[in-house]
């Protein structure tokens, strides 16, 4: 079956002050996810599952959908703070969506197969997605997993902190992987707080997850199966802001010995939007590339 894309397009933007996933980046008007799509459609995806929120369906359709349908089998998928277990209700206040383990679990009825996950607003580069898709092409198992890693050093911003998901390695393989919501740059390497006050140091040499994986059909399953159980554990806890997120329940799966997850090196330098002040540097990295002759002046228009 051939593998979806699924590309995280949600967020609010918060931290960006906008709806960066479609912002420009270039002088022909193209966003961050037009040049992963690109680089998708080379790799050979020819399937694409957008989640998305309904108050921004008409200006993503017009901004990026409909232009790409001609390339791609279109999708999409809705997250909404409603779509929820039954009997369990959104916390009075809350505005900020359940997480990427949310996201990708409201695609349950929209993907049959094998399948990527990606984030809308972030730059992975081409190899990225050559290693995901030649990954889910070789035909396995629904709980063989894999995860494409980058360097720390590559991921981080100048302008503020970042979350990552911090990695352990052994012999080609995904051990532990721990949220870091908080981590600020510190010349080539970096540091993670919990409470704003108390740093401590981690290597820029360290892996870490970007929300850049390739999965089994069996993950919807899990991500879907669990929810409630995290939601009943979670929603009085930190019920403005707690977050399902994608990488705790692989890692889960892991630690139980019920999935597998490979690490897919990757060299590629991350690009993104956290904040106005990073679109700058993101517009000279894309510039730059394109110079190289890495991408064309126009992509899937």
């Amino acid at each position: 079956m051939e593998p979806t894309l699924v590309i995280l397009s949600a967020g609010i933007g918060s931290r960006f002050g906008g709806l960066k996933q479609i912002k420009a980046v270039d002088d022909h008007g193209h966003a961050i996810i037009d040049f992963s799509l690109y680089d998708a459609w080379r790799a050979g995806f020819r399937r694409v599952v957008f989640v998305i929120k309904h108050e921004i369906e008409e200006d993503f359709k017009a901004a990026v959908g409909r232009r790409i349908e001609k390339y791609f089998d279109v999708k999409y998928v809705f997250q909404q703070l409603d779509c929820l277990p039954e009997g369990c209700t959104v916390p009075e206040g809350r505005v900020k969506p359940w997480g990427t383990g949310h996201a990708v679990a409201c695609c349950a009825g929209a993907v049959d197969g094998p399948f990527a996950v990606i984030n809308a607003d972030d730059f992975y580069g081409p190899g990225a997605f050559d290693a995901l898709f030649g990954f889910l092409k070789e035909g396995r198992a629904q709980n063989e997993h894999a995860m494409v890693a980058y360097l720390l050093r590559n991921t981080v911003t100048e302008n503020g902190y970042v979350a990552r998901g911090v990695c352990r390695v052994e012999d080609g393989f995904l051990r532990d992987v721990v949220e870091r919501t908080h981590i600020e740059k510190r010349g080539a390497d970096a540091a993670w707080t919990e409470d704003g006050e108390h740093y401590l140091p981690l290597s820029g040499d360290s892996p870490v997850s970007m929300n850049c994986w390739a999965f089994g059909r069996g993950m919807l399953d899990e991500l879907v199966a669990r929810f409630p159980r995290w939601f009943a554990g979670n929603a009085e806890k930190d019920p403005l802001k707690g977050e399902y997120f994608l990488p705790s329940v692989a890692n889960a799966l892991i630690q139980e010995g019920k999935a597998s997850v490979r690490v897919l090196p990757c060299t590629e330098t991350w690009y993104g939007i956290t904040y106005k002040e990073d679109l700058p540097s993101v517009t000279a990295a894309i510039a730059a590339l394109r110079e190289k002759g890495v991408y064309p002046e126009k992509l899937l228009d």
